[in-house]
């Protein structure tokens, strides 16, 4: 009996032991550790997600992670809404006959260094309409006809556009209609035309080191960081679009997808996908701010009263989408910005820096791509002007007026940048992957070599 209590009595003591040398064991300390952090993270998820919005890039293991930057959304959430609403209206919205026609100056001389001359590729070239092809509505002044008091609704002084200038963000190449043309859009896509080299190369580089340095992180104000961000978000719509329709055999005029230079261009380099998702938003915060007023728009162009109406009606659909209003309920504020008494004066500059990027697209030596680089600036510069320039003067807030040319560039370049940021969804994953397989396939090199 006293042999049996003493083994009973026993056991636990033995077993106790070789826990406790368990425990002393290096190996298993790390085992608790590791268990312990993995604790702390389910624990606080919520917080976790604002760390992933801080270190980690919004492409990760084949998906966006996190919020977008300034934005109260998340990028799924960006996916989801562009590809189920923006997207599919923004197609319609842009082949009807109103949105098709951009009249533009090809042929003007580089305001800030010799002509280096223009690129004779074929697919640099534009096809330009014939007089009898664009709306004859067109040929009148293009000054909006709207009801009167009508202004960029908010209820906000901050929401009405200071217009003492036509647009103080923008270049203005119409004040003279000689060398002007209308370009159908639909006829003269977006894509990769074989312009490269150091004239290519120029206008990027005196983009951004004459007019759009990149910010030191704690010294520069927001209002640079916005330009620097709204610049290099447009760069990565542009070389999304070479890569998405790219010249891929010449003689046979085969046209493909060309996902190593998605891959090298943009999607290796977070940043850029990030300035691109906060260029696709401040465009569309433009659009929906100035929805009022662009509801009321005249849209006519001489058509059938069918097309008048299902260019009103996309329009309306767009602007005031309630799944659009709902998803991302804080957009950037940027009332807060141009505050102070540098305010005005640092308007001014980044106005006049926008300005000489728009003046620098007559230096592009491309066709094709002066058109498209000249109506995407003035889209954007539409967009800064709907949502900046009645910040600062507040004792002179007048109706917004824009041109029509200003909404046609405004609706394209948001079309530009829902394409855009589709495409790098759908196709980033299988980019990462077929340059992630090149490299792995690749043969190491003989260490004796």
């Amino acid at each position: 009996m006293d042999k049996k209590k003493g083994s009973k009595v026993g056991r636990p003591t033995a077993i106790r032991g070789r826990g406790e040398a368990q425990w002393n064991c290096p190996r298993w300390r790390l085992v608790a550790a590791f268990g312990a952090v993995v604790a702390l993270l389910l624990a606080t998820a919520v917080s976790f997600r604002g760390f992933l919005k801080l270190w980690i890039s919004p492409w990760d293991a084949g998906k966006y992670s996190g919020m977008v930057e300034d934005y109260g959304c998340d990028y799924e959430t960006v996916n989801r809404l562009n590809e189920e609403v923006l997207h599919p209206i923004l197609q319609e919205l842009v082949k009807t006959s109103f949105f098709r026609y951009f009249k533009v100056k090809l042929w003007c001389d580089c305001p800030f260094w010799p002509d280096d001359g223009m690129c004779h590729l074929r697919d640099c070239s534009v096809c330009e309409c014939p007089d009898n092809e664009f709306p004859e509505l067109f040929k009148e002044p293009s000054k909006a006809r709207l009801a009167d008091n009508m202004a960029c609704q908010e209820g906000k002084p901050q929401a009405a556009v200071n217009r003492t200038l036509d647009n103080p963000w923008t270049h203005d190449d119409e004040t003279d209609n000689v060398g002007m043309t209308y370009v159908n859009l639909q006829l003269n896509p977006e894509r990769y035309t074989g312009y490269s080299g150091p004239s290519a190369r120029r206008i990027w580089d005196a983009i951004y080191k004459e007019n759009c340095a990149k910010y030191p992180s704690k010294e520069s104000c927001s209002e640079q960081k916005v330009l620097y961000k709204l610049i290099s978000g447009l760069h990565s719509s542009i070389s999304v679009h070479i890569a998405s329709d790219y010249l891929i055999d010449e003689v046979l005029q085969l046209w493909d997808e060309n996902l190593d230079l998605l891959h090298d261009r943009v999607m290796r380099h977070p940043e850029r996908i990030r300035n691109l998702y906060f260029t696709f938003f401040f465009v569309l915060r433009a659009v929906t701010k100035a929805a009022d007023y662009l509801e009321q728009f005249e849209y006519n162009t001489g058509n059938s009263q069918e097309e008048l109406k299902t260019t009103q009606s996309l329009v309306r659909e767009l602007v005031f989408n309630p799944k659009i209003r709902a998803a991302c309920p804080l957009p950037i504020d940027e009332a807060q910005l141009w505050k102070g008494e540098e305010g005005p004066e640092l308007m001014h500059q980044i106005q006049k820096q926008f300005r000489n990027i728009s003046a620098m697209m007559d230096c592009v030596g491309c066709e094709k791509c002066r058109l498209w680089g000249k109506l995407q600036v003035l889209g954007l510069g539409t967009a800064l002007d709907i949502l900046f320039s009645g910040n600062v003067t507040s004792n002179l807030i007048q109706p917004l007026q824009l041109e029509r040319n200003e909404i046609i560039a405004l609706i394209n370049l948001l079309n530009r940048l829902s394409e855009s940021v589709k495409f790098v969804h759908e196709m980033g994953p299988k980019a990462e992957k077929l340059v992630k397989g090149k490299v792995n396939a690749t043969p190491k090199k003989n260490s004796s070599q």
